[in-house]
């Protein structure tokens, strides 16, 4: 009788209960909130370790886009003779540069959560959309950082009397970033979950995510574009996020509300998608890392 009642005293000390089946569209809000000090760790880890062991150390966070806007100006500016629609040239392009690496590192973070962290994954449990979360948050901070380049080239500029015609649309400027966000994790999962499997699949998004960037109005306006290959450009759910931010700050392309729309509705479904896809190969991915 001592066994037992000892067992039901145990039972009356449980803390945690371990439940056989999760739904595909379960999306654990209240195990993020409580792993929220796991979720700063891997934010925190993401900035500080990526240039630990570097002489410049964050300073990487200004000279990669630097560097990268000089490349652009030589290359597309200079050789190409690609149009800016009249925006100077280095404004012009460290826009498209600085979205486009928030978008393309918030996706690779996304894209690897399953094979990066099958080690960490296989010990421990906690919900699995911290890390793909924590990614976008780190990557959001780095865009912060280099945004404030952009902000000082700009003032640059206008001091200088350009004629940058910054509007009223400036105030979707967090909506777009958000979008951005999510667009890039939602398509990261489900590249990561394919990849448990298909791990031949990751050279090809790697080759694929850099001939997308030329699909995506990054280093030329949409007017610019070619009339027969403009509709598949506009057809990029990124286009008019792009093309909205430089209308909104410095007046140069356009505001299509439609588009915006369409980006949009994309995004739910590809974030629908990515949920049940990502929670389904959680269940038994450990048997195919």
């Amino acid at each position: 009788m001592n066994f037992i009642e000892d067992i039901n005293k145990g039972e009356e000390d449980w803390t945690i209960e371990i439940k056989p089946k999760k739904r595909l569209l379960d999306i654990d809000l209240k195990g993020i909130w409580k792993y929220r000090d796991l979720y700063y760790m891997y934010v925190k880890r993401d900035i500080i370790t990526v240039y630990k062991q570097t002489i410049l150390g964050p300073l990487w966070f200004l000279i990669q886009p630097m560097l990268t806007t000089v490349m652009y100006m030589f290359v597309f500016g200079g050789l190409a003779g690609i149009s800016t629609d009249g925006i100077p040239q280095p404004l012009f392009y460290m826009s498209g540069i600085l979205l486009w690496n928030y978008f393309n590192a918030a996706f690779v973070g996304s894209s690897n959560v399953f094979t990066a962290n099958a080690s960490v994954f296989g010990k421990v449990y906690f919900p699995r959309l911290v890390v793909p979360l924590s990614s976008i948050t780190s990557n959001l901070i780095k865009f912060g950082i280099q945004l404030l380049l952009f902000i000082v080239i700009y003032l640059y500029y206008y001091i200088q009397g350009m004629n940058l015609a910054i509007n009223w649309t400036i105030i979707l400027f967090p909506v777009l970033i958000f979008m951005i966000a999510f667009h890039a994790m939602s398509w990261g999962l489900i590249i990561s979950a394919l990849t448990t499997k298909y791990r031949d699949l990751t050279q090809l998004v790697t080759f694929g995510i850099q001939l997308f960037m030329y699909l995506t109005p990054v280093i030329y306006p949409l007017s610019a574009a070619p009339e027969k290959y403009r509709m598949f450009i506009s057809l990029n759910p990124l286009t008019p996020i792009f093309e909205a931010f430089k209308y909104s700050c410095m007046g140069s392309g356009s505001l299509d509300w439609i588009g915006l729309c369409y980006s949009f509705i994309v995004l739910l479904i590809t974030l629908f998608l990515s949920i049940i896809i990502f929670n389904r190969v959680e269940r038994n991915f450990m048997d195919t890392v």
